[in-house]
């Protein structure tokens, strides 16, 4: 799941030991296809009701087994107008077996809950007009038609906001850094200050430093207002743990106006440990083995008002990237099955 050349950097700071890490992965990704985000239900039930047979919906609730789907975007609901025809034969689904006016004509067609419509794998099929009888017109068989996925609930197979896209990030390296006092010492975590497709520690860390640990950009399906964050946790990446300690959380949080497009995301602030327990154990690791792993995480809200969250209203853990061993730094170390896909940058797909 990383995309960037690697970096190799031997790190050496006068009074103290510094040792960065870079993360490892495989430039294909890692796919939310199980899917954690809660998509809905992606039952079929019938479309809503519009008793009348000249197209005027009779009752208060037009959509009431089939609604539209909600708005939570800025300015008003684009929602197009209730379409007319009945119960069994809106005209904005061009079902099979349903009225049409034109032989031959082609259109698009929908048999499914409108709120799935043309997200994650769903997609319109094709119908044409056809002879029925002497006397009638109707729409064939919707060829080409995706709905969701038999049971499925989240991911893209549910057809839901928030189901496809990805998070890209430049720069993941962290820096731990070992100062001695007397007989006391002291490890601290701190950003790494990014460099081309280098990264390197910085000259003090009293303080966050001051320039951004690095720029990200998203792609997602829908528009909305998310919050995403990288945590990295000192444990082991292949049987990661709540109990696992947290080196540094940081996270950007933003607008994502236009969906399908890749918008740059406010840059990853740089920032400065707080648990110098956790730096210790993550700076005692052996150079040969791996201190940890980063998790990517969102939370937020779909302007279809799907809420972007673990399902309970926690925070969503999409992916996770294990950090390469520290002795992948060196270049003689490049080809160690262990550092082939060792790169600076990372990214994560929904």
């Amino acid at each position: 799941m990383l995309l960037s050349p690697k970096i190799h950097v031997g790190l050496v700071v006068v009074g103290s030991v510094a040792a960065l890490v870079i993360a490892c992965g495989s430039d294909s990704g890692s796919e939310f296809g199980g899917g954690e985000a809660d998509a809905g239900s992606s039952g079929i039930v019938p479309d809503g009701s519009f008793g009348s047979s000249n197209g005027e919906p009779e009752g208060e609730d037009l959509y009431a087994n089939d609604p539209p789907p909600k708005w939570c975007g800025p300015g008003g609901d684009p929602a197009p107008p209730p379409p007319g025809g009945t119960e069994q034969c809106p005209d904005d689904k061009n079902k099979p077996g349903c009225g049409c006016t034109n032989l031959n004509e082609k259109a698009a067609c929908w048999t499914g809950l409108r709120k799935h419509r043309n997200l994650g794998i769903c997609k319109d099929g094709q119908t044409t007009c056809t002879q029925k009888n002497e006397n009638s017109l109707v729409w064939g068989p919707c060829e080409g038609e995706v709905l969701p996925a038999a049971g499925a609930t989240k991911g893209k197979e549910a057809c839901g906001c928030f189901s496809a896209g990805q998070w890209k990030i430049a720069n993941l390296s962290p820096c731990t850094i070992s100062s001695t006092s007397g007989n006391v010492t002291t490890v601290t975590a701190v950003s790494t200050i990014p460099n081309g497709n280098t990264a390197a520690c910085p000259s003090q860390t009293t303080s966050a430093p001051a320039q951004a640990w690095s720029t990200n950009t998203l792609n997602v399906d829908c528009a909305g207002h998310f919050k995403l964050c990288l945590r990295i946790r000192q444990g082991v990446f292949e049987t990661p743990s709540a109990n696992d300690c947290i080196l540094a959380e940081v996270c950007a949080e933003s607008d994502y106006k236009t969906a399908n497009v890749e918008q740059a995301w406010p840059d990853l602030p740089g920032w400065l440990g707080k648990d110098a327990a956790c730096a210790a154990k993550w700076h005692n690791v052996p150079d040969s083995q791996s201190a940890g792993y980063a998790e990517m995480i969102v939370k937020g809200q779909s302007v279809r008002c799907d809420a972007i969250d673990d399902g309970k209203g926690g925070d969503l853990v999409f992916n996770r990237t294990k950090y390469c061993p520290r002795s992948c730094n060196e270049p003689a170390n490049a080809n160690n099955p262990e550092c082939v896909s060792c790169q600076q940058s990372g990214q994560g797909q929904f």
